[in-house]
């Protein structure tokens, strides 16, 4: 039940719709006051939701901080822990592997492997779709062909392919090192935005793990040109994974997922 009205809760906090839906009430309202009041309402929203340099801002605020592979602590991690939810199943041809804006997870991922900061590589993440396609490969293991092209040994993959959101990526990493005592030192590698609810999620299911952020949506405010103070569409796509991630670790929280 709670896995679908997130997926409900997903649509209702869509700034996209929230704007529609003010534009559609300053056409519908009766009198000319509260006609005004819509308008003024719909005109302040397209601007805030535009505005390239206030998303932004908000996001930076949000993201946590990039972390150089020269600062995390010496030695060799056991595991690097790889969140999905950056693969595409919506394309007709299936024989090849499609990622989104989010593939820095998996790049990343494959360097600290390459850097030797960790010795295996595990992939958690079964399908977040409210009606997977039974045909189709996991996250997890999309993401295993593509590692696997990179020249990553079968050996060094793990696969977790249950889960289906943050909390459930933590749990079944946890069950599945279960049978692994000896897999202490975990790096969790995760998008920016989401690192704030997964590493929550996995402290709380009793897992110790050093953060890695990656795929980041805010940039340097001096990498902001003055054109950017036009309205953008960028800017609704930051709101759009802002809101829906900030709901939802607040959620989390009091549920005590997190």
């Amino acid at each position: 039940m709670f896995f679908v009205l997130s997926k409900i809760l997903d649509v209702a906090l869509m700034p996209a719709l929230w704007l529609v839906a003010v534009l559609l009430a300053a056409v519908l309202a009766r009198g000319p006051r509260w006609r005004r009041r819509w308008q003024m309402l719909g005109l302040v929203l397209a601007f805030v939701l535009t505005q390239l340099s206030l998303s932004n801002w908000a996001m930076r605020a949000w993201e946590r901080p990039a972390v150089r592979i020269s600062q995390l602590p010496a030695g060799t991690f056991d595991a690097a822990v790889l969140l999905t939810g950056i693969t595409e199943n919506r394309q007709a041809l299936r024989d090849r592997v499609y990622i989104n804006r989010g593939a820095d997870r998996l790049l990343h991922t494959l360097w600290l492997y390459r850097a030797r900061k960790v010795r295996r590589i595990i992939i958690s993440g079964g399908s977040g779709a409210l009606n997977p396609d039974p045909r189709a490969r996991t996250e997890a293991r999309e993401l295993a062909v593509l590692l696997r092209l990179a020249g990553v040994p079968a050996k060094d993959i793990w696969l977790e392919e249950k889960s289906r959101n943050t909390r459930e990526n933590a749990l079944q990493t946890r069950q599945l090192l279960k049978d692994h005592p000896e897999v202490q030192r975990l790096i969790l590698v995760t998008s920016a935005f989401h690192m704030r609810r997964a590493e929550g999620c996995f402290r709380k299911a009793g897992l110790s793990v050093t953060t890695f952020p990656a795929s980041y949506y805010s940039v340097l405010p001096s990498a902001l040109s003055a054109s950017q103070l036009l309205p953008n569409a960028d800017a609704m796509v930051n709101w759009s994974v802002l809101i829906h991630e900030v709901a939802g670790y607040a959620i989390y929280r009091v549920l005590g997922y997190c």
